[in-house]
């Protein structure tokens, strides 16, 4: 096979394309199942997760920026998308995630891929491991064969409800449930490379059908047969009212579907040592949910079960991904009259097993044992995403997480008062109330100058104004940024000391910050003469700017020339050169 041009197909051989053919079919394999399942938890039909895994999942690897991503519907969309269906019905979930894809491709356009890095990682176990709960608890209706179950959008409601219906327990279905869960854990073992979930399902659904018939729900028997034919094209009804009303979800798919699809692409790139481009992997999953609505698919992003099952089976390019998507619509057109005899029962273990695996419980218990902000961030988004709302969750610990941050660095900063020792290094241990120029104040300032350590700075600094002294010397090359609020207590500062005759001295300068400072004013307001490389050549500069009639007598010999200058004989301070 001749090369497909450059970029992620660059190089590309017929040898690539047999790797590729193997890894999507595995993909393929695995994706029906899930799919179907995916689709039947978000409370609308199994073949609308069939239609979103062809058309996203080939849109995805097309137009996405990850060689090995695959896409399709996931687990962390479930609670989601049934609470859109359940509050706004399915025809307005297509129309939410055409507005998701439209802000995706917006997202990415504008180039915020980047922004995933700034979100704790606290925040993402911790709405990971609540959907998963969600998940886990939500198939245990399906597990214990209870019917004519409400489903509720809080999880509260759904726990009562399923309380409420416990009389009513199928012993078949549970048999059945046991069987598939049983044979899923079995088949790794036995034959590694087939996939445990569809092996599984089929095992059930043939006992099912061949000794339980009737006496146990099925997707036949629930929604009816599924359509082995193409999706029809049809654009959901939008009006103003309707785009107003759906902007709350819209925002919320596209923002988890950017997490976890750039979550996946970074995944795929620690397990092949390659790099994804993040803003064009937005736009790929904005394209894809413009499109797959179209088709009546629901909302899609990446998937980093299947992504990781891809690598694992030798994916080389996109193409596999593809190629997944090819396979899942010839399963559609083939085998779709079979899937009718699929019990509900038999998916309860499979997204049992999913939420199990995506509930990050290793480094759930790690964080939650460190007891530390990070366990108060976790636990707050944990429950807030279980007993609330995805969105009240994210957002919480968005807010908890800034809050901790900042009080985190404001406890970095540190402003102590210094002067030179014996071997001419400025030490906070040799001031003292016998040893401390009374003209001349020293400060080392460390740490991050903003709104949440900016008045610790200034009332450190402002305390020694009642000494009045003539010269102050801040010490700033450790501290790396001042923000808006650091400047405005900086310019107090400025402007209390030289309101009182006081000559203000800055010395090691970092260049970010003199920027900074620059911009602000700051540096005009300062003097550009009164910035010094060395603290040194600012102690020159301050003995030259003392009362020399205020140094006779003294007896504190801050530094060397205090012995010359106070007219005694001794001299223990040492000059910074």
């Amino acid at each position: 096979m001749s090369k497909l041009g450059n970029g992620r197909f660059e190089g590309y051989s017929l040898n690539h394309f047999k790797k590729d053919l193997l890894s999507g079919t595995i993909v393929g394999i695995v994706a029906v199942p899930l799919a179907m399942s995916f689709a039947i938890a978000s409370g609308v039909k199994p073949e609308y997760g069939i239609y979103t895994a062809i058309i996203a999942g080939i849109l995805i690897s097309l137009l996405g920026g990850s060689k090995y991503q695959i896409g399709g519907p996931t687990g962390a969309f479930v609670p989601i998308l049934l609470g859109i269906v359940i509050s706004y019905g399915y025809e307005n979930l297509l129309l939410a995630g055409l507005m998701a894809g439209i802000m995706l491709v917006l997202m990415g356009l504008f180039k915020l891929g980047a922004l995933i890095k700034y979100i704790p990682r606290p925040v993402t176990i911790g709405f990971t491991a609540g959907i998963a709960v969600i998940i886990f608890t939500g198939q245990i209706a399906n597990f214990l064969g209870l019917r004519e179950i409400e489903q509720h959008e809080r999880f509260i409601d759904n726990m009562k409800e399923i309380g409420g219906h416990l009389y009513r327990i199928n012993g078949y279905s549970i048999l059945v449930a046991a069987i598939c869960f049983v044979v899923m854990l079995v088949t790794p073992k036995a034959l590694p490379k087939v996939p445990g979930a569809l092996v599984g399902i089929v095992v059930s659904s043939a006992v099912t059908a061949l000794f339980l018939s009737g006496h146990v729900a099925t997707i036949g028997s629930t929604y009816g047969a599924i359509p082995n034919q193409l999706p029809e094209f049809g654009i959901p009804e939008i009006t103003l009212d309707k785009i107003m009303m759906l902007l709350g979800p819209a925002f919320v798919i596209a923002m988890l579907g950017g997490i976890e699809s750039l979550l996946s692409a970074v995944v795929a790139d620690g397990m092949t040592n390659s790099k994804h481009n993040s803003n064009k992997e937005l736009i790929g999953q904005g394209i894809a949910n413009i499109v797959t609505p179209l088709f009546g698919g629901i909302p899609a992003t990446g998937a980093i079960a299947r992504t990781a099952t891809n690598i694992k089976s030798g994916a080389v390019s996109p193409m596999s991904g593809i190629i997944h998507g090819v396979f899942v619509l010839l399963t559609l057109l083939v085998l779709a009259p079979f899937a009718v005899h699929i019990p509900l029962a038999a998916l309860a273990p499979v997204l049992m097993i999913v939420a199990w695996n995506m509930s990050e419980r290793k480094h759930f218990a790690h964080i939650l044992k460190m007891k530390s902000g990070d366990s108060l961030v976790l636990a707050t988004t944990f429950l807030l995403t279980v007993f609330t709302s995805l969105t009240v969750a994210v957002a919480a610990g968005l807010i908890l997480a800034i809050v901790l941050f900042a009080k985190r660095m404001s406890e970095m900063l540190a402003v102590s008062k210094v002067l030179p020792d014996s071997e001419g290094k400025v030490n906070p241990h040799v001031v003292s109330s016998s040893h401390d120029c009374p003209q001349v104040s020293i400060f080392t300032v460390e740490g991050p100058l903003f709104f949440g350590a900016a008045q610790t700075f200034e009332q450190s600094i402002l305390s020694t104004i009642h000494a009045k002294p003539k010269v102050l010397i801040l010490r700033l090359g450790k501290v790396p940024f001042l923000d808006t609020t650091g400047e405005e207590y900086f310019r107090n500062i400025l402007q209390d000391f030289k309101g009182r005759g006081c000559k203000v001295l800055v010395t090691g300068v970092q260049p970010g910050l003199k920027k900074i400072l620059d911009q602000s004013g700051l540096t005009e307001e300062i003097g550009n003469a009164n910035f010094y490389s060395h603290t040194g050549e600012a102690i020159n500069r301050s003995i030259s700017c003392l009362d020399r009639e205020a140094c006779i007598g003294c007896k504190h010999f801050a530094f060397r020339e205090c012995a010359e200058l106070s007219g005694a004989k001794i001299g223990t301070g040492m000059k910074i050169g």
